[in-house]
């Protein structure tokens, strides 16, 4: 059932660590990077509580609740992970980042109410961190692609002006074959729970149709989240602005800071983009191996306090990356944002699935992801302002404000109530039942 986030994550890697290269190698300012990526959280506002609340009325015998949008999702990304690297001018790329993120989130958001549909409070957390895993894995893989083609199979990473490099062309559809295939993967051999009295469920489905019911429901739900997901938002908010900086601005940062150079069209900034993509790798590498260490940590000092130290260490990590000039040295800093990114996909989810109930926890969790896309809005307006004429263009001070964030962020989980965690201990990956 987590499966499917392989090939998601494939292509959210793709996007995260590549995107702001393309639009860079299409003529884009460093101070206008922001202002294009826009599309990603704009995308998430929109479309992800309204496939929550669609994927809550959805039941079929067959293709169950959530796993239609899965599939959906899938075909729409990569359709537009395959067109992407085509792109020969700057308007043509930031079209089609806002198609891939909106189809990303198509399929995302239903996945994260997919484990809290079917389990347990406790097996979540280590339902949420399989999910994890899987994620971390797939990711390794998708960021190492450009540097491999560049440094093994010996692809240009370079291209003319205006036009992308062959080395991000074939990693960019390699990516939109497995997102597809992983993604069918768990449509094809999974299963769902239907709603505990179909009728009943059925009747409440009958009384909620029409686009003015749902627009009064969502608006009432949003004004109306529990207790829990309310204090879990302001550590999201902080949480994100540090991740949202590292993958809009670190192949700026370490081309300026470590490589010497701010020419798009040098070897020496797109060797810089093939470093990152290793960086990336690194942190996506812890991720994946702490993903089934932190519910043990978490079992012994709590949920809350794990997430914590995970987010204070990352940031203090993402600060770092201004003193290091040296490639290889700026893989270590990683190891601590890997740390952050593997508790942020993991430890909040766990908390807010057993803070919400049943029959709306497709709406929550896409309601949940405005604390992810309104701290991303904010950045991609502020951040090109302050590089431009505060920062004087040095995009590592981004960096910088991320860490800063992710550290409040951190410290903010000291407000969270997690009472779901009385309710039983994590239990082990090995001992969930099929």
């Amino acid at each position: 059932m987590s499966f499917g986030f392989f090939g998601i994550q494939f292509g959210f890697a793709l996007q995260n660590a590549n995107v702001s290269r393309i639009f860079q190698t299409l003529g884009a300012d460093i101070d206008k990077i922001g202002f294009l990526w826009v599309a990603a959280p704009l995308t998430g506002l929109l479309v992800q509580p309204i496939i929550g609340y669609l994927s809550d009325r959805t039941w079929h015998k067959r293709w169950g609740r959530r796993r239609p949008f899965f599939f959906i999702g899938a075909v729409l990304a990569s359709i537009a992970l395959f067109l992407m690297p085509q792109s020969t001018m700057l308007w043509m790329a930031a079209v089609l980042l806002w198609v891939l993120d909106a189809s990303i989130n198509i399929s995302m958001e239903p996945f994260r109410a997919f484990v809290g549909d079917k389990l347990p409070s406790s097996q979540r957390t280590t339902g949420f961190a399989t999910q994890t895993f899987f994620i971390g894995l797939e990711a390794v893989i998708a960021s190492l692609l450009p540097y491999i083609f560049t440094n093994i199979f010996h692809v240009s990473n370079t291209a003319p002006a205006g036009q992308i490099g062959d080395s991000i062309k074939y990693s960019f559809y390699i990516g939109a074959f497995v997102f597809f295939v992983s993604v069918l993967w768990t449509v094809l051999t999974s299963d769902e729970l239907p709603p505990e009295n179909i009728e009943e469920w059925k009747q409440e489905k009958a009384k909620s149709t029409g686009i003015i019911y749902a627009i009064k429901e969502i608006t009432q739900g949003i004004f109306s989240m529990p207790k829990t997901m309310k204090q879990l938002a302001v550590v999201q908010f902080f949480t994100w602005v540090g991740f949202y900086c590292m993958w809009l601005y670190t192949t700026a940062a370490i081309a300026q800071n470590a490589y010497g150079t701010i020419d798009t069209t040098s070897k020496a900034f797109q060797d810089a983009g093939d470093w990152v993509g290793v960086m990336f790798t690194v942190y996506n590498v812890i991720s994946a191996v702490m993903a089934f260490l932190l519910p043990i940590l978490a079992k012994r000092i709590r949920r809350k306090y794990t997430h914590l130290i995970c987010l204070v260490i990352g940031g203090f990590g993402l600060l770092s990356l201004i003193f290091i000039k040296s490639p290889n040295l700026l893989l270590l800093p990683m190891i601590a944002v890997g740390l952050a990114w593997a508790s942020t996909l993991t430890m909040p989810y766990a908390i807010l699935a057993g803070a919400l109930p049943p029959a709306k926890m497709g709406f929550y969790m896409g309601v949940f992801n405005f604390f992810i896309v309104i701290p991303q809005l904010i950045a991609s307006f502020v951040m090109g302002y302050l590089i431009r004429d505060v920062f004087h263009e040095q995009a590592i001070y981004a960096l910088v404000i991320g860490g800063v964030s992710m550290v409040i962020g951190g410290i903010l989980n000291v407000i969270v109530k997690d009472d779901d965690e009385k309710m039983g201990k994590v239990i082990p990956l090995e001992l969930i039942n099929e």
